[in-house]
């Protein structure tokens, strides 16, 4: 059985690392409702203008563009969108998962010929994918540091000319969308080419839109946006569902730290009145044998 100096000593340890993670389930809560609002805030604009962007791409007459051109698959960029910081439960991990099993079953020929790279957002990623020897593009894995759209955009704009020149022939996004507070949903959505479904596929009907001052000049200025905006809304998703994973995390650690508390407690009462039962039954022998000499 432990001392009482022992479980004394595991108590106070314990206290302390509760205090702690209450401390950041505290301040996950606080960078989850802004981060929250924001996302909220964002999601109608970026469906709206995807929506638009595919109605238009439908009407295109022209054909194809850079921006939905098929090409043969053979240099392949995928965008893995992680955090900075652990203590989060499966929330990177997951994202790595399915950025392994992405290469393993959709570009297991790309990635023996190694033409994969993977620009990773978040300095987890960036850590986890060098370690693993992959091709890394790390120019924008400090965006956390200072999300704002700018600074995705700048993001957005090496993807595209990337694409438009040919350095790659397929952009994949791998991130995890906010859903609530307990909840992740993991995303793999295509980036570039956009893929032009039918919008009968997705809302029913076409719309027939009246351009202004011409087509080629609307779609010219919409998909750039579209695409800054796209990648914006999974960096602000991934945002979300980050603090969302770290606050359920801590909340867990802190009523796992009162648990362990509660046992301790018991062991070292145990302990304590097993070591003053001790210290009688020496006294009262001591006294018996006193009595007899």
């Amino acid at each position: 059985m432990a001392s009482l100096k022992e479980v004394k000593s595991r108590i106070t340890s314990i206290i302390s690392t509760q205090q702690i993670t209450k401390a950041m389930k505290m301040v996950a809560a606080a960078k989850l409702r802004r981060s929250q609002e924001r996302i909220i805030q964002m999601r109608p604009f970026s469906e709206k203008l995807s929506e638009v962007l595919h109605n238009v791409s439908n009407a295109e007459e022209e054909g194809e563009s850079w921006y939905n051109e098929a090409r043969e698959e053979k240099n392949i960029l995928i965008v893995t969108i992680s955090a900075d910081r652990g203590l989060c439960g499966s929330f990177n991990s997951s994202v790595f998962k399915a950025t392994l099993k992405l290469i393993k079953e959709k570009y297991a020929h790309q990635e023996e010929q190694g033409r994969i790279t993977i620009l990773p957002i978040g300095k987890k990623a960036l850590e986890y994918f060098k370690k693993r020897g992959y091709k890394v593009e790390d120019a924008y894995s400090t965006i956390f540091h200072d999300l704002s759209f700018e600074n995705v955009s700048k993001a957005a704009e090496f993807l595209m000319s990337s694409y438009r020149n040919g350095a790659y022939d397929k952009i994949d996004l791998v991130y995890n969308e906010f859903k609530n507070v307990a909840t992740q949903i993991l995303r793999i959505e295509a980036y570039l080419p956009i893929k032009t479904a039918s919008i009968t596929e997705s809302k029913g009907a076409d719309i027939d839109y009246i351009y202004q001052p011409d087509r080629e000049e609307i779609v010219t200025g919409l998909i750039p946006k579209s695409l800054r905006v796209q990648l914006f809304k999974a960096v602000l998703d991934s945002n979300a569902a980050f603090n969302g994973a770290q606050m359920t995390a801590m909340d867990k650690a802190t009523e796992n730290a009162g648990e362990l508390l509660k046992e301790l407690k018991l062991v070292y009462n145990r302990t304590r009145q097993a070591a003053i039962t001790k210290e009688i039954l020496e006294i009262v022998g001591g006294a018996e044998a006193l009595k007899s000499s």
